[in-house]
């Protein structure tokens, strides 16, 4: 079946979550980079465990507390005024450099963000970086209180687009959440940015690409 809507993930995908390197450099001299890493990766955790345990929180809220833990680990001090800055440079992260010319040129199809991100966060972003005028729409699991990869997340572009799965493609730059698209019944693409071995859940994307401008390349 064709291709009639592409979704798009938003974090590490279209909006790049360590754009927050600089900030977190000048507050904490030569610990940026690593506060970023350790960062983004217990945001995950978080989104993961929380799933798991039946304890949602929204995406806010597990940002700032994955913020607080990479500090802790990191022996650095962090109260709520370094939150509040870090939280507000959520809402301003720049886009990878491929996204705003390879984003139009995809209009023709339905083009979504599907994102574990809070409504807030995700509208700010989006405006910051003046995409507003190319998405048909932007979905938050915010609504089911679950984050992906759970299948429910993925069935909420088909209610909302009102597309079949079979004629959604799915973009994103985290190999769990391609495998996850991929196993709901989306056509998976997996931007591949750090030449990164596939995820082993039995489920594989169905391209690797280096760029969203690949996936204009595949598509023609």
């Amino acid at each position: 079946m064709p291709i009639e809507a592409l979704v798009f993930d938003a974090y590490g995908t279209l909006f790049d979550v360590h754009s927050v390197i600089t900030r977190c450099e000048q507050l904490w001299p030569g610990k940026g980079a690593a506060v970023s890493q350790l960062w983004r990766t217990k945001q995950l955790e978080y989104t993961w465990q929380r799933s798991l345990m039946q304890r949602y929180e929204d995406f806010e809220r597990v940002t700032g507390d994955g913020l607080r833990y990479a500090c802790k680990q990191l022996r650095l001090d962090c109260d709520d005024s370094h939150v509040s800055i870090l939280m507000d440079e959520y809402r301003r992260l720049t886009t990878f450099p491929e996204i705003k010319s390879a984003l139009p040129r995809l209009k023709g199809k339905k083009l979504a963000i599907l994102s574990n991100g809070t409504p807030g966060m995700l509208d700010a972003v989006v405006r910051h970086n003046g995409l507003e005028q190319v998405l048909d729409g932007v979905i938050s699991v915010d609504e089911l209180r679950i984050y992906k990869p759970d299948p429910r997340v993925y069935r909420l572009a088909v209610t909302k687009l009102g597309v079949a799965r079979e004629s959604i493609g799915f973009v994103s730059s985290n190999c769990w959440d391609a495998c996850g698209a991929k196993n709901f019944g989306f056509r998976a693409f997996w931007i591949n940015r750090t030449a990164a071995p596939v995820d082993q859940l039995d489920a594989s994307p169905d391209a690797i690409l280096g760029s969203l401008s690949d996936l204009l390349r595949l598509l023609n």
